[in-house]
């Protein structure tokens, strides 16, 4: 099981030189990989009463441009959606900014997308909400199709290319696309269509944890693939204490996890270098329980 972090979007603050420190402590403590949330735009709350999810004043780094600037910094880490709101993004666009990122960092993308959930973002880039979980599926197609032809003819419901390609190319052919997803609609397409797996679990307890995956795992039987070739990602809170990241660290070792990320959001840390020691306390405990 390959543990990674979660880089802290709304905590590590607009400074290139923290971001940068934070992402080279990542790789410099032994992680894998770095796992980084999306949205483009924070919707304010003053006139939307009950809003509950991100807003304007949650400060979130684009991920693509991220993700160019950390493959200069760092050497080894693999960079990770989790997850890209696909849908509301040009498809071609996304393809060509993935290659180009899978280039620059020499192999190191894995790009989980999802469907989101904030309209708000939907309206403001000129893409339908309603249609998103259909899109999402024509769309990786064609991004595989990219990322595996040097010229692509496709035509689909919403995407009509003919004879077009992007270059420079991946240097993955294709890279590896993981589905973050928790309702049923979007566990099936994950199950059929992901080499991965991302669960929305934080809140759940440790059952919930082993039916949701039980239930993946089903429905990727059912789609008659080998559970074997689907990654799955674990996700755990540092601020839910060192005791239950180490049991939940267990659990998803047990449950075959291929990938484990760790947050240090929410915990109350007020400053950069506050997450960078968490995530150097918590990687000898992860270590040693994980050995026994």
């Amino acid at each position: 099981m390959k543990l990674g972090i979660t880089f802290p979007q709304t905590e590590i603050g607009p400074d290139a030189g923290a971001v940068r420190s934070f992402a080279q402590a990542v790789e410099d403590a032994g992680y894998h990989h770095l796992l980084v949330f999306d949205h483009v735009l924070g919707a304010s709350p003053a006139n939307r009463p009950g809003w509950r999810g991100y807003t304007n004043r949650d400060p979130f780094h684009e991920v693509f441009v991220l993700f160019g600037y950390l493959a200069a910094v760092t050497e080894r880490i693999e960079l990770t959606t989790g997850v890209l709101v696909l849908p509301q993004r040009q498809t071609a666009l996304v393809a060509k900014q993935a290659a180009e990122v899978d280039r620059l960092s020499g192999g190191r993308l894995r790009l989980g997308v999802g469907i989101g959930w904030n309209a708000v973002e939907y309206q403001a880039l000129g893409a339908d909400f309603h249609q998103r979980g259909r899109l999402i599926e024509e769309q990786i197609a064609l991004l595989r199709a990219f990322w595996t032809n040097d010229v692509v003819t496709f035509h689909g419901r919403w995407h009509h290319v003919e004879e077009a390609g992007i270059n420079p190319s991946a240097l993955q052919r294709p890279i590896p696309i993981w589905i973050g997803a928790s309702a049923e609609p979007a566990l099936r397409r994950a199950a059929r269509l992901a080499d991965g797996w991302i669960p929305n679990v934080p809140g759940l307890d440790d059952q919930a944890i082993r039916d949701q995956v039980q239930r993946f795992r089903r429905f990727v039987h059912e789609a008659g693939r080998d559970v074997a070739t689907v990654g799955l990602e674990g996700l755990i809170r540092l601020a839910d204490g060192d005791d239950v990241v180490l049991r939940r660290a267990r659990l998803w070792r047990e449950l075959g996890a291929t990938h484990l990320s760790i947050s240090t959001m929410g915990g109350g840390l007020a400053r950069p270098q506050e997450h960078i020691d968490a995530i150097r306390r918590i990687k000898p405990l992860l270590d040693e329980a994980l050995t026994l």
